[in-house]
C-alpha cells in the first residue's frame, strides 16, 4: 500500500479512531494509572530505529525487554488483557503511521536486539516499510502465541522466539514481498479487523 492511501486512511479512520483511543486512555488511567502508554524501539525500512507507541496492557517494569511470553503473563492488567485481545492496545500507532515509520500493512517491526542478532535476515525483511498487520500476523500470530504462552522464563520465551519464530515470520513477510500489491493489502486489513470483531465479547440476549 502506497504512502499516499496509508495518509488517505489514516485521514478517513481518524474520525472513528480517536474518540476510541481517547476512551481507552481514560479507561487505562482510571483502572491502571500511568503511564498509558508504552513506548518502544522498533526498526524501520532500511534497519532505521523509531519510537512505537502502544497502549500500556502490562504493570510497568523499567526492565522490560524481549517479547511477551508465558513469563510475562502475571504482568498483564485486565484491561490489557481485553486491549491485547481485540489488538486495541495497538491504535496509538495511527500516529506511527502518519510520521511514515510504518505503514497499515507490512512486516511487524522489530526489536533491535534481533535485527542485530540475524542482519541478513532482517535485511531483507526490512526492504519494505513495517506495518500494524501483514501476512505473518494473519497466519501465524495465534501459533506464536501458542509456542511462547508455556515459557516460564525470559531466557525461554527468546530461545523459542528466536529458533521458532523469527524464521516462520521472516518466511511470510518474504512471500507478501513477493507478492504484495494492493488488493492483497486490502485483504490482511479485512482479514485483521474480522479477528479484532471475532475477539470483542459477545452481547447476550
Amino acid at each position: 500500500m502506497s504512502r499516499v492511501m496509508d495518509i488517505v486512511l489514516v485521514i478517513l479512520m481518524a474520525p472513528f479512531l480517536v474518540p476510541v483511543i481517547i476512551i481507552v486512555t481514560i479507561a487505562v488511567l482510571i483502572l491502571d494509572g500511568r503511564p498509558v502508554f508504552f513506548r518502544q524501539e522498533r526498526m524501520t525500512r532500511g534497519c532505521k530505529p523509531f519510537m512505537l507507541y502502544k497502549f500500556r496492557t502490562m504493570t510497568h517494569d523499567d526492565n522490560d525487554s524481549g517479547v511477551a511470553g508465558g513469563d510475562k503473563v502475571a504482568r498483564i492488567t485486565p484491561i490489557g488483557r481485553f486491549m491485547r485481545r481485540t489488538r486495541v492496545d495497538e491504535l496509538p500507532q495511527l500516529w506511527n503511521i502518519f510520521k511514515g515509520d510504518m505503514g497499515y500493512v507490512g512486516p511487524r517491526p522489530p526489536l533491535r536486539r534481533y535485527v542485530e542478532r540475524f542482519p541478513d535476515l532482517y535485511g531483507e525483511v526490512l526492504k519494505d516499510r513495517p506495518g500494524v498487520t501483514g501476512l505473518a500476523t494473519v497466519v501465524f500470530h495465534k501459533r506464536e502465541e501458542a509456542l511462547i504462552a508455556p515459557c516460564t522464563t525470559a531466557e525461554e520465551t527468546e530461545a523459542v522466539y528466536e529458533r521458532r519464530c523469527i524464521p516462520t515470520k521472516a518466511r511470510l513477510d518474504l512471500i507478501y514481498a513477493r507478492h504484495r500489491s494492493v488488493c492483497m493489502d486490502l485483504r490482511m486489513i479485512l482479514a485483521t479487523l474480522n479477528r479484532r470483531m471475532r475477539a470483542m465479547p459477545k452481547v447476550q440476549k
